[in-house]
C-alpha cells in the first residue's frame, strides 16, 4: 500500500490534537511543580524498573505523557514526530483504532525496556554481590569504568587519593559508595512518548513505503529506508550502551516492533476501523 487518497484529510485529526494538548499540558505541569513536586511527580507517574520499590503498574501507561521538565526538545520532538507522521495513519484508519495503536505501542515499548532493565540489573546485583566477597581496589577500578561511576560524587576524588596511596583505599567505603549506585540505578526514571512514535514511525514506513521523507527539509529518502536506518542506529547505540546514555534505545526499539506486529496483522484482516 503506497497510495493514501482518504474522503477527508485533517491536518490536526482528533486524537493527535487531544494528545499533542494532553502532552502539553503535562508537560507545563511538570516544570511548573518541579521544584516543589518534582520528586513526587516522577516517583509516582515515571516509569519505573521492576526491581524498584516505586514501580506500579500504572506507570506503564503514565510515562509516556510526560517528558523531560529540564528543557522543550524532548516534547518538542515528540509531538513533531507525532503530528508529521500519525496525522497520515489516523486519517487512515480512524480515531479508536489510532489510539489503541499508541497506547499499545507504548506499553510495548515500557515493557521491552523494562525487561532489558532487569536483565541489566540483574547482572548488576551480581556484580555486587561477588564485590563484597573480594573488594579488592583493582576490582573497584574495574567497576568504576564499566559503569561510569565517575559521573557519581564523590568517587572520583577517592579513587584518585586511592591510586596515589593504595594503603589509604577503605573496602567497606567502596562497597557503600557501589551500593548506593545500585539503589541510584533502581530509582531510575523514564519518561516520553517516543515508544508510541516509533511504533508509528514504523507503521507509517510499513503502510507507505514509498512516501518520501526529507531529511532535514533537503534530503529525500523512502519511508521504508527511513525507518529501517532509524532502527539500525537504534539498535547499535543500544548495544553500544556507553556510560553517560539515558536514551532507552530498547525502548524505541520495542514500540517500532509492536507497531509492525500490529500493522502486519491488521493488514492481513484488512479492518480499517473498529466499530
Amino acid at each position: 500500500m503506497t497510495d493514501f487518497r482518504p474522503s477527508r484529510f485533517e491536518v490536526l485529526p482528533l486524537i493527535i490534537k487531544n494528545l499533542l494538548i494532553i502532552n502539553g499540558l503535562v508537560w507545563l505541569a511538570q516544570i511548573t511543580f518541579h521544584s516543589s513536586y518534582g520528586d513526587w511527580i516522577n516517583d509516582t507517574f515515571a516509569l519505573h524498573s521492576f526491581q524498584s520499590s516505586l514501580f506500579k503498574p500504572h506507570q506503564l501507561i503514565t510515562y509516556m505523557f510526560m517528558h523531560d521538565d529540564r528543557g522543550f526538545a524532548h516534547l518538542f520532538t515528540n509531538m513533531f514526530a507525532l503530528w508529521m507522521f500519525g496525522s497520515t495513519l489516523e486519517n487512515y484508519w480512524g480515531p479508536k483504532k489510532f489510539i489503541t495503536f499508541y497506547l499499545l505501542c507504548g506499553i510495548g515499548a515500557a515493557l521491552a525496556h523494562l525487561g532489558v532493565l532487569y536483565y541489566e540489573n540483574a547482572g548488576l546485583l551480581n556484580e555486587l554481590d561477588a564485590f563484597k566477597k573480594n573488594p579488592e581496589l583493582t576490582n573497584f577500578i574495574i567497576l568504576y569504568n564499566k559503569y561510569g561511576l565517575q559521573n557519581y560524587d564523590p568517587v572520583p576524588q577517592f579513587v584518585r587519593q586511592w591510586n596515589n596511596n593504595s594503603s589509604s583505599y577503605n573496602p567497606g567505603q567502596a562497597i557503600t559508595f557501589f551500593k548506593e549506585y545500585t539503589d541510584i540505578r533502581f530509582s531510575g526514571t523514564t519518561v516520553g512518548a517516543s515508544g508510541s512514535v516509533f511504533g508509528i514511525l514504523a507503521a507509517f514506513g510499513y503502510t507507505f513505503p514509498n512516501s518520501l521523507i526529507y531529511l532535514y527539509f533537503f534530503f529525500p529518502m523512502k519511508a521504508k529506508w527511513f525507518v529501517i536506518m532509524y532502527a539500525a542506529i537504534e539498535l547499535f547505540s543500544g548495544i553500544q550502551n556507553s556510560a553517560g546514555d539515558n536514551v532507552a534505545h530498547f525502548a524505541h526499539l520495542g514500540g517500532a516492533v509492536v507497531g509492525l506486529i500490529l500493522v502486519y496483522i491488521w493488514n492481513k484482516t484488512d479492518r480499517r476501523n473498529f466499530y
